[in-house]
């Protein structure tokens, strides 16, 4: 590949480094060259780890409990998941990205997808952009990201794996502009899992018919790739030889499902805890789906006990309630929860978890006008819920809710181990003292 200028096809991957540790030292300098992890809901499980944790051999998803004696003897600082936190820092990170190009593809909470054709008039090179691009993004929220860059998204993803590893990148890798020579060498010695998208299954099919490296994958014939393993892996070696099959995608194709659901901090025996935790859960997914300017037409409630805890009575059932109208109003979809939840529940059980699914998801802007007013569609219940979503939003989660979703939560996960909001919460914003 020779030398590729902005002026031509290229992409960019920016990924913030280690990104739920990152927030949290961004705050909190003390846990800098510390040994830390973030555990998932009601602190159970592993879902980020420091360097310093990953090279004690710690995988992802280990349970917290297991990891007790190595956390004391390697002083490892445990921290409950604050997702209102990560997920403010990552639009701080897009706010930022969007100076640099105005073709922005959020690919995960910590990962975006530049484009960048057109804007060489403002970079003389991607590696001067790429570090640009580390300072802003360090100077302004403290976290670090690698850059990775290729004239298809595959390539630009895989170069952002390339930057992570040798220091001499520096954080940012351009395999457009690099050497032939070093470019091949790289490639003959990545393994082919690294690839975007080729998973442990598939990393496997490929060893067995000799494809056991990205140089591999990339010079296979692409009739060979297509017969053996279908067009999907036919795409991905066109995306590696640098022919652009994947568009940047800027706006997210709305869901056709919204799950809500978590296990408890604690068992749950009673009707009316069990519908303040339904109804809380339809609140967050009917929010999800009318900020996507959606309705569903049915919604389905489950609940289930511990199956963990082989002493106790085991009992899980789900039903699925067809609404009499499409609607995204939350008084209508609660009250088709909590009747799905009072004919499953059965007394006599701990349960662990309960959980809603929103299906049948259409436009909100494709729902025939009826003659007569229903409940939960029609110009006043869309007035009343934008109102509902707009203080909520200014003012904090919950801030207005429907009764049925309770203020004690005594379900509620445990997170005892959580920090600060400190960009979203006054109460929580970090005071600086002049001497």
């Amino acid at each position: 590949m020779s030398n590729s200028p902005l002026s031509q096809p290229m992409f960019a991957l920016v990924d913030v480094n280690n990104f739920y540790v990152s927030c949290e030292r961004a705050f909190n300098p003390n846990l800098i060259n510390r040994s830390v992890v973030v555990l998932s809901n009601n602190d159970s499980c592993t879902v980020a780890r420091s360097h310093e944790v990953q090279a004690l051999g710690v995988k992802m998803g280990t349970p917290w409990f297991k990891l007790k004696d190595l956390a004391k003897q390697h002083h490892i600082i445990a921290l409950s998941s604050n997702y209102t936190l990560y997920g403010d820092m990552s639009d701080r990170v897009m706010t930022i990205l969007r100076d640099f190009s105005p073709h922005v593809e959020v690919y995960s909470i910590d990962e975006r997808f530049l484009d960048l054709q057109g804007l060489n008039k403002f970079w003389s090179t991607p590696m001067d952009m790429g570090q640009s691009i580390r300072q802003r993004i360090r100077q302004w929220t403290s976290l670090p990201v690698c850059v990775g860059f290729g004239i298809t998204k595959t390539l630009a993803k895989l170069a952002n794996h390339i930057a992570k590893k040798p220091p001499e990148f520096n954080g940012v890798c351009d395999l457009a502009s690099m050497p032939s020579a070093q470019l091949e060498a790289l490639l003959s010695v990545l393994e082919v899992d690294e690839v975007w998208s080729v998973g442990r299954q598939l990393s496997q099919h490929l060893n067995a018919a000799g494809i056991s490296t990205v140089k591999a994958l990339r010079d296979t014939p692409s009739s060979c790739l297509r017969t053996k393993f279908g067009v999907v892996v036919e795409r991905l070696g066109y995306e590696l030889r640098g022919v652009s099959c994947l568009a940047l995608e800027e706006v997210s194709a709305p869901r056709k499902q919204i799950i809500s659901s978590r296990s408890f901090g604690q068992l749950v025996n009673s009707l009316p805890e069990l519908s303040e935790a339904v109804a809380s859960y339809m609140s967050s997914a009917a929010e999800k789906l009318r900020h996507q300017h959606s309705v569903c037409n049915a919604i389905q409630v489950f609940i289930q006990t511990n199956p963990f805890r082989q002493h106790d009575k085991q009992y899980s059932n789900s039903m699925t309630v067809p609404l009499p109208n499409a609607s995204g109003d939350i008084r209508l979809l609660i009250r088709a929860a909590l009747f799905g939840l009072k004919c499953i529940y059965r007394q006599g059980y701990a349960y662990k978890k309960t959980g809603v699914i929103l299906s049948c998801i259409d436009s909100a802007a494709k729902q025939q006008e009826s003659l007569f007013e229903l409940y939960g569609a029609g110009d006043r219940s869309a007035r009343l819920m934008c109102v509902l979503d707009q203080i909520n939003q200014r003012y904090g989660r919950d801030t207005l809710s429907v009764f049925s979703t309770g203020k004690r939560k005594s379900w509620a996960m445990h997170r005892g181990k959580v920090s600060p909001c400190y960009t979203t919460n006054w109460n929580d914003v970090p005071i600086a003292y002049a001497h």
